[in-house]
């Protein structure tokens, strides 16, 4: 009788163990997958075209700067005819396009966050697309009155943000895969 007793007693907690331990790969599995979509269809690629247009951004200052090496927006003389038709041909076809895909990825991908609310750099981001869009609308009627967006782009801080973001959840993808993530 006792080594029936000793035999399911066993038997249960070999069971028990079992449970516990399937639980507990799933877990780790689901949040594996968290990470995973995080990275594809969120940090990176918004870290992807944060670097893009920061270099883009970059190549037309180094092309387009006067002399000093300053934008013709940080001058105190007013950015000629031909200076803004350039910004503009930049604008429409480069940064434009680069931050409408960061703004909808904000928007189609709020759920892969890390943070429980939404950072004040993005609704940021936001709000900057929407004043481009105001003015490059201006632009397609002939209007050239402004040329920049009523809300700053927080270039620094939303690469910075999706640097940080990205290498975060690379190396929590590494610790959840067992491996040693990369410094």
């Amino acid at each position: 009788m006792i080594a029936l007793v000793v035999t399911v007693g066993l038997a249960f907690v070999g069971y028990i163990a079992t449970y516990l331990n399937g639980l507990r790969l799933s877990q780790r599995q689901e949040r594996l997958s968290r990470v995973n979509r995080q990275l594809s269809d969120f940090y990176g690629p918004l870290f992807a075209l944060t670097e893009a247009n920061g270099r883009s951004f970059q190549a037309f200052k180094e092309r387009n700067a006067r002399p000093g090496g300053r934008s013709p927006f940080d001058h105190e003389t007013p950015p000629t005819e031909e200076e803004l038709a350039e910004w503009r041909l930049w604008v429409t076809t480069v940064f434009l396009p680069n931050i409408r895909a960061m703004r909808d990825l904000v928007i189609r991908h709020a759920d892969l966050l890390r943070e429980p609310v939404m950072p004040p750099i993005l609704l940021q981001l936001c709000a900057h697309v929407s004043g481009y869009e105001i003015t490059a609308a201006r632009w397609e009627r002939g209007d050239f009155e402004e040329h920049l967006s009523v809300v700053p782009f927080p270039s620094e801080e939303i690469a910075a943000y999706a640097r940080q973001g990205f290498a975060h959840l690379k190396g929590r993808q590494a610790r959840l895969l067992g491996q040693r993530a990369v410094r």
